[in-house]
């Protein structure tokens, strides 16, 4: 063997390693899904089920308790679905004009603007509560996925922003020039330049968004209450829930199910995460 293939060798078997590292916690999840506690009780954690069964899933999904509740995950899922679709689309939105009016149409003062934007991506959130929850009060939407929506889109402005701008200042300003002259004014000249060029960073800021959305506990855990609890919430409350027997094909399934439309995203849009953020890196 040459050194070039042993090299090679090693690299596929360090990556074969990683991916093996990271699969397997993935794997312990699923198959213990689709046992049936005496297997579970049996068995080891790496044993593939002798037989396959869904009861799990339906009981994590309908009936199982969160608290004095059980009516299982089911109304948790629908309150993250109410919460991250506008709050996704809305923090993209602002995001992309603000990146827009940063880069294209600057202001006096239009860098300090942007650095004190800059400065709530590093902002712990833990800082944010109390006064969060004091503006959430005098809106009236404390406790409501409405007020989630508002925390999120709030919180996530900084990021959207950060991107859209790096990613629009690689577009040449000639091209915005030109359309002034032609008569285009700054809607004119967003919807019909700028957007259509947008598409990689909208996916990257889309699939950003979504994720952190999806996968936070901390506001969700602050800022609801009820009904209006997302499923982070609805999946620690279930973990938490003391009853005679300990359920883990329940619990496994319960967390794949607030786990898979993060999982579904990354696997079928990850290849456009990717290649956006290489167009900013290429762009910026």
């Amino acid at each position: 063997m040459t050194q070039d293939r042993f090299w090679r060798a090693m690299i596929y078997a360090a990556l074969v390693f990683a991916a093996l590292y990271y699969l397997i916690p993935l794997y312990v999840m699923l198959t213990t899904s689709v046992k049936d506690m005496e297997e579970i009780r049996a068995g080891n954690l790496l044993s593939l089920p002798q037989s396959i069964g869904f009861s799990a899933w339906d009981k994590a999904w309908s009936s199982a308790c969160t608290g004095v509740s059980c009516n299982g995950l089911s109304g948790y899922f629908m309150n993250s679905v109410k919460m991250v679709i506008p709050a996704v689309l809305i923090s993209t939105v602002l995001g992309s004009i603000n990146g827009y009016i940063l880069s294209k149409w600057r202001f006096p003062g239009s860098n300090v603007v942007f650095a004190m934007i800059l400065f709530g991506v590093f902002m712990p959130f833990q800082v944010l509560l109390l006064p969060m929850a004091q503006t959430l009060g005098w809106l009236g939407i404390a406790n409501t996925t409405t007020g989630l929506v508002f925390v999120h889109v709030v919180c996530g402005l900084a990021s959207t922003t950060l991107f859209f701008r790096n990613y629009y200042v690689g577009i040449p300003d000639e091209l915005i020039k030109a359309a002034r002259l032609d008569g285009a004014g700054f809607w004119r000249i967003f919807w019909r330049i700028i957007l259509p060029m947008s598409t990689p960073i909208i996916m990257v800021t889309l699939i950003w968004q979504f994720t952190n959305i999806w996968n936070d506990f901390l506001f969700g855990v602050v800022f609801s209450a009820g009904d209006s609890q997302p499923i982070t919430v609805g999946l620690n409350n279930m973990a938490n829930t003391s009853t005679t027997v300990k359920e883990y094909n329940v619990d496994m399934a319960a967390a794949l199910i607030a786990a898979l439309p993060t999982i579904i995203v990354y696997v079928f849009c990850g290849k456009y995460f990717v290649r956006g953020l290489a167009a900013g890196a290429v762009k910026g």
